[in-house]
């Protein structure tokens, strides 16, 4: 009864304990992220939240690193006394913890390196010995260097029975995690296929502990692949994606039989013609390294191997041209030809030829050919200007001017630098024409005059110059022309002359004469002349003299004379000297009411400040010379003007 009594007492006390020990035990939660991803060398952030019922105060706060083995390691400890990093760690130089206003804070570790790619633990203790922990796993990446290919250094046959060849090399370097490579033929990926297409990976690791991975092609290649593009897609991870970066494209050297030759004319790119340096080419569509190429000529010669050269080929060089390629591994043969045509111009013919003798009036016929592979246009020409078209020239009703050289030019339309050209030299007989007819008589002032005679005809005229006196001027200079002669002769001019060009041929005679006239010159004085004009006015009738004298010096300058034609001789105006004493008239009364204003003003006393009455009084002399006597009310002396202005006293009258 006592027994149950105490164990009836006892049970509420235990109650009681079990309960104070519950609440003492706090509940502590840590949440922390599954994964943190950074590249290599960045900063690392790895958060730890802490939630508690005893709030944040007091706790302890513990960070470990655990190691492949699952060993885990401390390297930060966080108390209400100290927060410390341990240390002689891996993280002792480059881990802090940061406050993210949890118990936990924020674990930052700079400078990652691929070795820090492991799982860090954030434990957390209150102080009622309540717990908490949470795990991270840090993932490191580094990108890669950018990718390098090579092609095979040597071609591949499209016969070999053996393994697939080796195409080429792709490789990248120095990248976290391992990145992969895959190969494609003409924007297709390449997949492994036994005896077909075989790839060769490998991945190496150096002290940085980054990868570098080589990818080898192996390629049963077909003819199709001389003009495929191959390349490499190399695909890497970084934090939260997944990169791709490409190659550049090579391309590979096919070795495959040929099927057929081709052959044809390199150059000229135009129609041939003689004279012409022919280039021949041959090819086929196989791609052998030991084949040989002949080109042989019309008659089977060997004029070289893919290429021939036929140097300024003429019309004969026209034929069939035969190419031949031998495999010199299978000795298997292919040949093909080619036909070249050397198109040709020959020499421009005329009849008649050179030159054609024609009388006056009447008619030339010539014609012009130029034998020719191709159509041809016939041009005649005359002094550079065109004066027919077509083969044939036809000349009517010939005068002189018909005469002179005419040239034939013979084109090909096709071919603008093929030509040829001939000349006839066309001659019109008849008598000489001279050109210089009814000549114009002029005068010279010259010691030498020079003359000319252009003379028509065909024969070339005989030119003779002579003198009035009949003499024959032997110093004239005597020229052919396309018409007929020149001559030219100076002749000293010493009085009037005449001078004859006479000129001959068979058919007949000329003749012109040119008539000079000598023009002396002279230094001439005029004497001096006194002239009295007598003006009657209201108030007084003046005698004026006027005293001149007068020098000339006549030059004439230089000319030459010369005959022309068609123009009527030059005749004197009459009228000339009539307009001289109008002149003169004009002068003179111009002269008298000059006098009469003079004189009107020195009687009003507004000359020279004096007044009173001067007289004029008309006066001849012995001579029955005009004189004026001019008088002052001062003094009575008279001033008589003689002819050359001279001052006379009146005893001299």
């Amino acid at each position: 009864m006592a027994v149950r009594d105490a164990a009836s007492l006892l049970l509420p006390l235990l109650l009681l304990a079990l309960l104070h020990t519950w609440g003492a035990r706090a509940a502590v939660e840590v949440t922390m992220e599954e994964e943190v991803q950074v590249f290599h060398g960045d900063t690392a952030r790895i958060p730890c939240t802490v939630t508690s019922d005893d709030g944040s105060g007091g706790m302890i706060v513990q960070w470990f690193y655990v190691i492949f083995s699952g060993k885990s390691h401390l390297i930060y400890n966080q108390d209400s006394m100290e927060k410390r990093v341990v240390k002689n760690t891996p993280y002792t130089d480059r881990i802090a913890v940061e406050n993210n206003g949890t118990a936990g804070g924020v674990l930052t570790i700079s400078d990652v390196q691929l070795h820090d790619e492991v799982e860090f633990v954030c434990h957390v203790r209150s102080l009622t010995d309540g717990t908490g922990e949470g795990r991270t796993r840090l993932r490191v990446f580094k990108t890669p260097d950018f990718p390098t290919i090579e092609r095979a250094e040597k071609g591949i046959s499209v016969d070999d029975d053996d393994e697939p060849s080796k195409v080429g090399t792709c490789e990248v370097k120095n990248g976290y995690p391992k990145p992969t490579i895959t190969w494609y033929r003409n924007n297709m990926p390449l997949r492994s296929i036994p005896g077909v297409v075989n790839f060769i990976n490998s991945a190496t690791t150096g002290s940085s502990d980054l990868f570098s991975v080589k990818s080898e092609l192996f390629l049963k290649v077909k003819k199709e692949d001389k003009d495929a593009t191959f390349y490499c897609e190399v695909k890497y991870l970084v934090p939260g994606a997944e990169k791709m970066t490409e190659t550049n494209g090579i391309n590979i050297t096919v070795f495959y039989p040929a099927t057929e030759v081709n052959m044809w004319v390199e150059s000229p790119k135009r129609l041939i013609v003689e004279g012409d340096s022919v280039k021949l080419r041959c090819s086929s569509n196989g791609n052998v390294p030991s084949q040989e190429f002949e080109i042989k000529d019309k008659n089977g010669v060997s004029l070289g191997g893919s290429e021939a050269v036929l140097a300024k080929v003429s019309r004969l060089d026209s034929g069939v041209y035969v190419c031949t390629v031998v495999d010199m591994n299978t000795f298997e043969e292919l040949s093909t030809n080619t036909t070249i045509f050397v198109n040709y111009l020959d020499e421009a013919v005329i009849e008649p030829k050179d030159t054609v003798l024609v009388e006056q009036r009447k008619e030339l016929k010539a014609t012009c050919n130029a034998l020719s592979s191709l159509h041809t246009k016939t041009t005649w020409l005359k002094n550079g200007k065109e004066v027919s078209k077509g083969h044939y020239l036809s000349l009517k009703n010939i005068t002189y001017d018909d005469a002179g050289l005419y040239v034939c030019i013979v084109t090909v339309p096709e071919i603008e630098e093929m030509q040829t050209n001939a000349s006839l030299q066309v001659h019109v007989q008849g008598p000489p024409e001279i050109t210089e007819k009814k000549f114009i008589e002029k005068e010279t002032a010259e010691k030498e005059v020079e003359l000319s005679c252009h003379v028509k005809g065909y024969p070339t005229p005989k030119i003779t110059w002579t003198s009035s006196d009949g003499k024959v001027i032997s110093s004239a200079s005597h020229m052919t022309t396309e018409l007929g002669a020149k001559s030219v002769v100076k002749v000293k001019v010493t009085s009037n002359m005449t001078v004859i060009c006479s000129s001959s041929n068979s058919f007949g005679t000329d003749s012109v004469t040119y008539s000079i006239k000598a023009k002396i010159t002279k230094h001439t004085t005029t004497p001096a002349t006194t002239t009295t004009t007598t003006i009657t006015s209201p108030y007084t009738t003046p005698n004026v003299t006027t005293n001149t004298s007068t020098t000339t010096n006549t030059a004439i300058p230089k000319s030459k004379v010369k005959a022309e034609t068609a123009k009527p001789p030059e005749k004197v105006k009459k009228g000339s000297n009539g307009v001289i004493i109008a002149v003169i008239i004009i002068c003179i009364l111009l002269l008298a009411i000059l006098g009469s204003v003079l004189y009107f003003l020195y009687k009003k006393g507004k000359i020279c400040n004096r007044s009173g009455k001067q007289d004029f009084t008309k006066e001849k002399s012995g001579k029955d010379r005009i004189v004026v006597e001019m008088k002052s009310d001062n003094t009575e002396e008279a001033i008589l003007l003689g002819v050359n202005g001279e001052k006379q006293l009146p005893g001299d009258q």
